[in-house]
């Protein structure tokens, strides 16, 4: 029912789980392929989390998910890639990561109030002029970070194409209260703007790392690669704070020289509080974004489309934590 042709080569999801009680991590792949060393969400505490994946397509279009423990699971669909080349295909043109809504701040289109529970609310997403994103954008891949108000219960936030109805799929939950970060990919609506529906009241923090839109000089495709992982501090360096520098060419998973944004799946093992970790291109100054947030201490994912200009990626933490990073994928000419 979702009109996913059978030309997809890979599938842009939202993975939630509703775990029966502790789910040590739970892993998507392309059918066909052996299980990687890699997760794509973890829910220890047994809570409701979601998380965006590209997957590859693998055998008869099929993907595999294997659960350390009893979950349901829910995929919804948000777009989906075509094999290289395709003249019909839209391109990917990476942004360093920049703030385009902060409902924190002062009052306006992209700004407070606070989106109330069981409202919509539309952001013009052009309107955050200096990310420079263009009026020929397709679609955004955007970053949502919701902050219950008062440390209530969000129990979902959607986003959709504003001009469209509203779909019967979720983006985030947070059903604990906490800051909650996920990646979504976003058609633009109507006057390229996008709608919010939050269940309950709720400030909320959108930045963007790009956006796809039709073919022209410094478009990239996507090339799904097995799932590998890249970085796990675990096993290296150990747990840090402040800024590390990752070398993802150099690392083990054989990502080639030519990719000019990696998809990564960023998982924190804090030591506690954790506010923020962010991500970015290797060689520019650190953006005022965030990739996810862990204030409560818990172990928590996000996937993370970086630029990358020399190989390189740089990671900051505000608190004590490990990380690991897996990719899936990369875009490249």
């Amino acid at each position: 029912s979702c009109g996913i042709p059978t030309t997809a080569a890979a599938y842009s999801l939202n993975v939630a789980v509703v775990p029966h009680g502790g789910l040590g991590y739970l892993t998507v792949w392309p059918t066909g392929q052996g299980q990687p060393v890699v997760a794509t969400l973890n829910s220890v505490d047994g809570r409701i989390k979601a998380n965006a994946a590209i997957v590859a397509a693998g055998t008869s279009g099929a993907i595999r998910i294997f659960a350390s423990n009893t979950t349901d699971v829910v995929l919804d669909i948000d777009g989906y890639f075509v094999a290289v080349p395709d003249p019909s295909a839209y391109a990917f043109f990476p942004l360093t990561p920049c703030r385009v809504a902060d409902t924190r701040t002062t009052n306006g289109p992209l700004g407070s109030p606070y989106l109330s529970g069981g409202r919509q609310r539309d952001f013009p997403v052009l309107a955050a002029t200096s990310c420079g994103i263009p009026n020929s954008a397709i679609a955004y891949s955007l970053n949502f970070a919701a902050i219950p108000r008062l440390g209530a219960p969000l129990g979902y936030l959607t986003v959709w194409p504003t001009g469209e109805s509203q779909p019967l799929v979720s983006t985030l939950n947070a059903l604990t209260g906490t800051v909650t970060a996920n990646a979504a990919i976003v058609p633009a609506g109507q006057d390229g703007e996008i709608s919010v529906y939050p269940s309950h009241d709720t400030d909320l923090v959108i930045d963007i790392n790009g956006y796809f839109a039709p073919a022209a000089a410094g478009g990239l495709s996507l090339y799904p690669s097995v799932p590998c992982r890249v970085l796990d501090t675990r096993k290296s360096s150990g747990a840090f704070h402040g800024e590390l520098t990752v070398n993802v060419v150099g690392g083990p998973c054989g990502v080639p020289a030519t990719a000019q944004a990696y998809v990564f799946n960023a998982t924190v093992v804090p030591t506690g509080p954790l506010g923020y970790l962010t991500l970015w291109p290797d060689g520019q100054p650190r953006p005022l974004a965030s990739t996810l947030n862990a204030l409560d201490g818990a172990i928590s994912s996000n996937m993370a489309l970086v630029p990358t200009s020399n190989g390189y990626i740089d990671a900051y933490a505000s608190g004590l934590t490990q990380l690991v990073l897996d990719i899936s994928s990369y875009f490249a000419p």
